[in-house]
């Protein structure tokens, strides 16, 4: 039976787009959040839009435009590189205190909305090495969050011990699979769907597509 309301933290992405579904089959009303940050690729917003609407999800954009200001990377400057870290450093990608800012405020939203769930795609099973995509930080801030607002939030992530292939397993079991793979962008170039196959964030994604499908066919 579902129960309650659940607050996703939604970028019209791969994994955000599989945690909608995710929350749906769960909870019986689902809301979306988007953060505007000055993204590299506004197309990502339009994608969440989309998503948000065909799905008949109610849709919240707040603006992080403070964000960029402060934490100026490849995900929203054209002039830096999108790179891999190397000799331990983090990749160009790596946007500080982004998910502590989101899901702050997603817990804003939440509390202000009667709902206990906040639902994000984090992973650290296969990651870019992002700190705040390890489970140690979600419960750390989750217990913060609790603190702050004198409340009992639960953040989810059913995608934190799932690797890509996982990731499309789930999708394909909510039935979302052909969905996820046409209507969202992962993309470090903006491409949707399959992408650009260049960048890491589209080799992770097709190199998890392909494991899984042939999973599928050998079985």
């Amino acid at each position: 039976m579902k129960q309650g309301k659940a607050v996703v933290v939604f970028s019209g992405g791969q994994d955000s787009t599989t945690c909608l579904f995710w929350a749906k089959e769960r909870y019986e009303e689902v809301v979306a959040v988007t953060f505007d940050y000055g993204q590299r690729h506004r197309l990502e917003i339009d994608c969440a839009k989309e998503i948000t609407k065909e799905l008949g999800i109610a849709h919240h954009m707040l603006d992080m435009s403070l964000l960029n200001q402060l934490a100026p990377n490849a995900l929203t400057r054209g002039n830096i590189p999108v790179q891999d870290g190397e000799n331990g450093e983090l990749p160009s990608t790596f946007v500080p205190g982004r998910n502590l800012l989101f899901l702050s405020f997603a817990g804003v939203l939440a509390k202000q909305i009667g709902a206990k769930h906040i639902v994000t795609g984090v992973c650290e099973t296969d990651f870019s090495g992002y700190p705040d995509c390890r489970d140690i930080f979600i419960k750390s801030l989750n217990v913060t969050l609790n603190l702050s607002m004198d409340d009992t939030f639960v953040i989810e992530t059913p995608l934190m011990w799932l690797n890509k292939a996982q990731t499309w397993e789930l999708a394909d079991q909510l039935g979302a699979l052909e969905f996820v793979r046409e209507k969202t962008l992962t993309c470090y170039n903006g491409i949707k769907a399959d992408g650009c196959g260049e960048c890491p964030a589209c080799k992770l994604r097709k190199r998890g597509l392909d494991e899984y499908l042939n999973s599928k066919v050998e079985s």
